[in-house]
C-alpha cells in the first residue's frame, strides 16, 4: 500500500521550513528550487521556503557547501536564499537563527538538516507540538548516511491523506538514535577545508540530497510514495531504499546523526 500526498498539497502552495542550510541544506535549498520550477511548470501552486539557520560562512565551509571567499562571515541564510531568489525570480525566506516558536504553525513540511542529536531533538520537540505534519531528516557521516521522511501524527494540520493511504512513521520512531542525547558526538568546528575533507568525503551530502529530492519529487509529481527514505553508503556505492510499510531496520554502519 503507497502512501498518498494529502490532495491539499497538490492544489494549494506549500510551506516548507528548510532547518539547516551547511552541506546537505544548502543542497537541499537549491534543489528544492528546481524542484520548484518543474512542478509549478506542471501546474502546481509551488512551494514556499523558510530557511534556518543560526551560522555564518567560514573557509571551512567553501567546496563543500556552496559558499565562495566573498561569502565568509555572511548569514549562511541570507546568502544562499538571496542567491536562490536572485536567479528563479523567488520570494523565498531567510531566518539567521535557530527554527523557533514563531514560525511553527506556517508550514506543513520540515527538512531537518541539523548535525547534532541535541538540535534534532529539540527541533522534534517543537514539532510535535506544531501543526507541521511531515518531516524529513537528512544526516551523514564521513561517506554514508540517510534520509527519512514521515509524519508527526500529533500535528496533522489538517493535511489527512486518504484513507487508503499507508502511514509514514516519524523519522526518530524508525532509528530512534538521531535524538539520543546520550549518544557521543564530535561538533568541534573545522577550521579549514582540508580538516573538513577529513572528516567528510567530498560529496557524501550530494549522495544525500539526491534520494530526499526523488522522493519528494515522487511526492508532489505522481502524488503517492512507494518509498520514503534510503540508506547510503558511498564506500560501497550501495544505497537501500526503506520502502513504505517495511519493517525499519537500518542495516549496520549507517545509523548516524551528522549532517
Amino acid at each position: 500500500m503507497p502512501h498518498i500526498t494529502p490532495p491539499i498539497m497538490l492544489s494549494h502552495p506549500v510551506r516548507i521550513a528548510l532547518i539547516g542550510c551547511g552541506g546537505n541544506g544548502s543542497q537541499m535549498l537549491t534543489g528544492l528550487a528546481r524542484l520548484n520550477h518543474a512542478i509549478t511548470a506542471l501546474g502546481h501552486p509551488g512551494l514556499k521556503v523558510t530557511v534556518f539557520d543560526p551560522d555564518t560562512v567560514s573557509e571551512a565551509n567553501m567546496g563543500r557547501q556552496l559558499f565562495g571567499a566573498f561569502d565568509v562571515g555572511a548569514s549562511k541564510a541570507h546568502v544562499l536564499v538571496q542567491r536562490i531568489n536572485a536567479f528563479f525570480g523567488l520570494n523565498w525566506e531567510a531566518v539567521h537563527g535557530r527554527y523557533d516558536a514563531g514560525y511553527e504553525r506556517q508550514h506543513h513540511m520540515a527538512i531537518a538538516c541539523v548535525d547534532s542529536a541535541r538540535a534534532r531533538h529539540e527541533i522534534h520537540h517543537k514539532l510535535k507540538r506544531s501543526g507541521v505534519h511531515y518531516l524529513m531528516d537528512l544526516g551523514n557521516r564521513a561517506a554514508d548516511g540517510q534520509v527519512l521522511l514521515g509524519e508527526l501524527f500529533e500535528g496533522r494540520a489538517g493535511l489527512q491523506a486518504p484513507a487508503n493511504s499507508a502511514l509514514l512513521p516519524s523519522p526518530y520512531d524508525v532509528l530512534p538514535e538521531l535524538v539520543d542525547l546520550q549518544a557521543k558526538e564530535d561538533d568541534t568546528p573545522s577550521c579549514g577545508l582540508a580538516e573538513a575533507l577529513e572528516r567528510q568525503e567530498l560529496f557524501v551530502n550530494q549522495s544525500i540530497v539526491t534520494p530526499a529530492l526523488s522522493i519528494l519529487w515522487e511526492f508532489f509529481r505522481h502524488g503517492c510514495l512507494t518509498w520514503h527514505g534510503a540508506f547510503v553508503n558511498l564506500r560501497t556505492g550501495s544505497m537501500r531504499p526503506l520502502n513504505v510499510r517495511e519493517a525499519a531496520a537500518a542495516p549496520a554502519a549507517t545509523t548516524l546523526a551528522a549532517a
